[in-house]
């Protein structure tokens, strides 16, 4: 699916990306000489079995996110925000999106607005957002590399943590749809210093979609228990 362009300047244009720099060819090889096999039949014993108490370690940890999640509550407040110099309420596709696409999992979204891409502006918008009591918030547009595009300087001045695995993420399943017009994107997510997660998300209802259903509607209600502790 390529995503497009959220308007005609350009700058609301793809911002995906992703470095897909894994290296899974290396199977280490020690050789020989890493063979503990006998040194740990005389030090222990052969009653000590390593290999059942460490299934039992690796079973406790894939239990950890279900637990999470079964405790995690079932419905979010959500604030949308569009910074954007050339839409409207009326045209905005993309907020439009945001917004239906939360309530139709059941989550309330308690505010809503479009401003232009100014930090100060996008920056007040989180805030009322705040104030409407949104535990959530997903800002879309001005997350590309054009010279008016700072929504992503805006959230991160409001970050005391940032969430870098929904940026890579995003850009790797960009990459996947878009190809190498995915490193244009921005696109980031964090915590402030008071619970509240911020998304910073690209203008394209496209790319909205691809970040919203793959990643975070699956994790938002985690995301917010994790948030409360």
């Amino acid at each position: 699916m390529a995503h497009g362009d959220h308007g005609g300047t350009g700058r609301h244009a793809h911002d995906h990306a992703h470095d897909h720099a894994h290296d899974r060819g290396h199977a280490h090889d020690h050789g020989p000489a890493h063979d503990h096999g006998h040194d740990h039949a005389r030090d222990h014993g052969p009653a000590h079995d390593h290999g059942h108490a460490h299934d039992h370690r690796r079973t406790g940890a894939d239990e950890t996110p279900r637990v999470h999640r079964a405790s995690a509550p079932v419905h979010v407040r959500a604030g949308v925000i569009t910074a954007s110099d050339t839409r409207t309420l009326d045209d905005d596709a993309s907020g439009t999106y945001l917004a239906q696409a939360l309530r139709a999992r059941g989550h309330e979204v308690v505010h809503r607005a479009l401003v232009s891409d100014e930090p100060e502006r996008v920056q007040a918008a989180i805030a009322a957002a705040v104030d409407a009591g949104a535990e959530v918030v997903l800002v879309t547009g001005g997350t590309g590399v054009a010279r008016r595009d700072t929504s992503v300087e805006a959230v991160r001045a409001l970050l005391a943590r940032e969430l870098p695995g929904f940026g890579e993420l995003f850009r790797m399943l960009s990459f996947q749809e878009i190809g190498s017009a995915a490193m244009l994107s921005r696109a980031t997510a964090g915590l402030t210093a008071h619970g509240t997660i911020v998304f910073a998300l690209p203008g394209s209802t496209g790319a909205c979609r691809t970040a919203l259903e793959r990643l975070i509607l699956p994790e938002l209600s985690h995301l917010v228990r994790e948030a409360r502790r």
